[in-house]
């Protein structure tokens, strides 16, 4: 260690100017750094999720689609409000990026000619709207309320909510998300509406909910710079020192540079979880930093000469801050199994954080301590450090089963909460209730429709099959069983419901013919009525062997959406047909269980990677429960309260986990370090605690309050994954320094007493 010191006392300035300025010329990259809120980044190029969605676009084209919803509560069927529909759906037509536009002026309505009964006609439902006489709309009314195609769907069942649809061109985010530009060209339309109308325009669909998800993102961005001058103000208080403010920021301030510098030159971009990099890493190389500063510190105030105080902070710290900062990587590095992309991105970018943070906390630190000059004044400082933690090794070895007992009942208390705990990871409550996004589908849900949708592919097994009147037939069986097993299954809309209505114009009978080549003339019929651009082949395959269904559902938790999916291929599979559900709305639910899995298996591989380093490090097999206990309890005890509480587990709780572990388990380190350096010197047990808290004990509480008060600026988010991550790791923290400060010790003194 001395020849490190002296290598370090030689290139001090060297270093101390060298390491800023590689971190700087790295950070100029930083103004390539870009963010991406397409639902693309969730899953991996090889992800079966995404490739069947792929599969499922080739055949059906985009589900993908701009949703624009208006209330008037006189109702819609006035000029006004139906020419602010066309204007909308007219300017829309002509927008880049959308293939097709469906609204109530232009749904295609089917019915008999006044003048000739045998004549069918399919036109826009409403025309020459400024000419339109009050006997007119009111008619449009009467049938657009009464009509299952419509009602639900354009139009709500008291005839005041209308929607517009405008579908996006096939593959319109594959390369780069649009969704920025296609909400300024939207917004451009919308302005001289609102401004004509004075309606609240309401918007739903992907680029709105990808547009939330990258101005969430840029905002929580804000919390890095807030959070950092906590740390600062907090630091300094603890300290009273602006070098102890300012040193360790320093380290934690080069770390994430660095680190997002090599995200942006690996090609990465951000989303709304590795934006929180920087704060990551503040959780990962404050307590580095403060242990190095504070044990540099206290031989200063004890009258050592500045480079002795140096290697005596280094050779104390050297072992525990290598062994946390491995354990630390340990712990990000499980996150890299996810099969959640930003949550695997966000785990190789931790992992390297720790260990770069180690790196400039040993070489980049200890060489701006060494050209502090300042001397302190000695006021016998070692006696009255001594004085200060007399007494809590006492207290601990006096107390040590009452400890042990009170503790485990609060414990098992919170425990019990796992019960209660739910795991959903619907997109729309990812935003807390006052973001626009969840305002748009929550008013979208309560005044209209759902404003989920599960896109059902059903198999008819054979060439042509959609137009076999038993195929048919079982599809309307479908819609009732699945609404009726399901109330909040809103609105379904397939090719079946054309050919019920061709039937009742035609025979005047609502229901589906028994004659396939009578299906296959009202569908002939049909598409060459439509209009340019309002084909049905985004219904059905090119063979008409799959038909779409679409079904409009309320928000609910990923458990009921896949329930509700699971519930479709189950009773299609008891058919003589098959059906799978695509579209974005699944593709999350589906992510549900990589959800699950991020939790479980990142948390049980670092707990059992963490055991073994612990095993290898202290070689006490018999005690190794008691070394890790404090790790694991905090992650229990979190989920336990969540479970109490009512908060869901996420993906900001699934990454919370690992993270727990990785960041509690320094504590523990640094504690169990120092004991066994204690009882090697033999000093009794209580003398060992005392000396526990005299050298690790303050750095352990300052960085737990320093984090603590960091992630729970995490709570003002509008981003729910991040609230919860915010919450539930300052509160794990602060168990974990419980345990640490008071289990651990209390534990010891039982099974190791004097």
């Amino acid at each position: 260690m001395k020849r490190y010191i002296n290598f370090l006392q030689k290139f001090r300035w060297v270093i101390a100017i060298g390491v800023p300025v590689i971190v700087f010329a790295l950070a100029f990259n930083l103004k390539y750094l870009q963010m991406d809120g397409s639902y693309r980044i969730w899953f991996g190029e090889e992800s079966k999720i995404l490739t069947d969605y792929d599969k499922f676009r080739s055949t059906f084209g985009n589900d993908d689609a701009l949703i624009i919803l208006f209330q008037d509560k006189d109702g819609i069927f006035n000029k006004k409000a139906l020419q602010s529909v066309d204007n909308i759906t007219q300017a829309l037509w002509k927008m880049k990026y959308i293939a097709r536009v469906d609204s109530i002026t232009n749904y295609q309505y089917i019915h008999n000619n006044p003048d000739d009964v045998d004549d069918i006609v399919v036109e826009d439902f409403i025309k020459n709207i400024q000419e339109a006489s009050p006997e007119y709309l009111a008619n449009r009314k009467e049938i657009a309320i009464s009509d299952p195609l419509v009602v639900n769907g354009f139009i709500s069942p008291d005839g005041t909510t209308t929607m517009i649809s405008a579908r996006l061109t096939p593959k319109v985010n594959d390369n780069s998300d649009k969704s920025m530009e296609i909400m300024k060209l939207v917004n451009d339309i919308l302005a001289p509406e609102i401004k004509r109308t004075g309606y609240k325009y309401w918007l739903n669909g992907g680029p709105p909910l990808n547009h939330a998800f990258v101005s969430i993102g840029m905002s929580d961005m804000i919390f890095i710079p807030i959070i950092l001058i906590a740390s600062m103000i907090l630091l300094f208080l603890l300290f009273r020192r602006i070098s102890g403010a300012l040193i360790p920021i320093g380290v934690v301030t080069f770390t994430f540079l660095t680190v997002l510098a090599i995200q942006v030159l690996l090609g990465y971009k951000l989303n709304n979880f590795t934006i929180n990099l920087p704060v990551f890493i503040v959780a990962i190389g404050i307590a580095d930093a403060v242990h190095v500063y504070s044990i540099w510190l206290l031989h200063k105030k004890e009258g050592v000469e500045n480079i002795l105080a140096v290697e005596q902070s280094l050779k104390k710290n050297f072992l525990p801050i290598f062994l946390t900062s491995l354990t630390t990587t340990i712990g990000f590095a499980t996150l890299t199994i996810s099969e959640v992309i930003p949550v695997f991105t966000l785990g190789v970018a931790t992992a390297s954080g720790a260990v770069l943070a180690f790196i400039i906390s040993i070489i980049w630190m200890p060489s701006i301590l060494l050209l502090l000059k300042r001397e302190y004044k000695v006021e016998n400082i070692k006696k009255i450090e001594r004085k200060k933690s007399m007494g809590y090794g006492h207290f601990i070895v006096k107390y040590d089963k009452k400890i042990v007992l009170l503790t485990s009942i609060i414990f098992i208390f919170l425990s019990i909460g796992i019960f209660n705990i739910k795991i959903d990871s619907n997109t729309i409550r990812y935003f807390d209730k006052s973001v626009e996004i969840r305002q748009s589908t929550e008013f979208n849900m309560k005044n209209l429709t759902g404003p989920m949708a599960y896109e059902i592919v059903v198999d008819s097994q054979e060439e042509n099959g959609i137009k076999n009147p038993d195929f048919l037939k079982t599809v309307e069986l479908f819609y009732k069983d699945f609404k009726t097993a399901y109330p909040d299954v809103r609105h379904l809309n397939s090719l079946m419901d054309t050919i019920k209505r061709f039937n009742k114009v035609v025979n005047n009978k609502d229901d589906i013919p028994d004659n396939k080549n009578l299906i296959a003339q009202y569908l002939l019929l049909y598409s060459l009525s439509l209009p340019q651009g309002m084909e049905i082949n985004d219904k059905m395959d090119i063979k008409e062997q799959k038909l779409r269904i679409t079904a409009w559902v309320n928000i609910v938790d990923t458990s009921m959406d896949l329930e509700m999916i699971n519930y479709v291929s189950k009773w299609w599979g008891d058919t003589p047909y098959r059906a799978s559900v695509q579209g974005q709305t699944a593709m999350f639910a589906y992510m549900q269980k990589d959800v699950t899995n991020t939790l479980i298996y990142s948390l049980s591989l670092a707990i059992f990677l963490v055991s073994l380093i612990m095993l290898l490090i202290f070689k006490r097999f018999k005690i190794l429960w008691v070394f890790i206990l404090p790790n694991i309890l905090p992650v229990i005890l979190v989920i336990g309260l969540m479970g109490w509480i009512g908060i869901t587990i996420d993906i900001g709780v699934a990454i919370a986990g690992a993270i727990i572990i990785g960041v509690a388990v320094d504590d523990t380190i640094h504690f169990l370090v120092k004991y066994f350096e204690a009882r090697k010197e033999g000093l009794s047990m209580e003398d060992t605690f005392d000396e526990i808290l005299r050298y690790a004990g303050k750095a352990i509480l300052f960085t737990t309050i320093i984090l603590s008060v960091a992630f729970s600026l995490f709570a003002f988010s509008n981003f729910t994954p991040n609230q919860n991550f915010g919450i539930v790791t300052a509160f794990a923290l602060v168990v974990a320094l419980v345990v640490d400060l008071l289990l651990l010790p209390a534990l010891l003194s039982i099974v190791e007493g004097d």
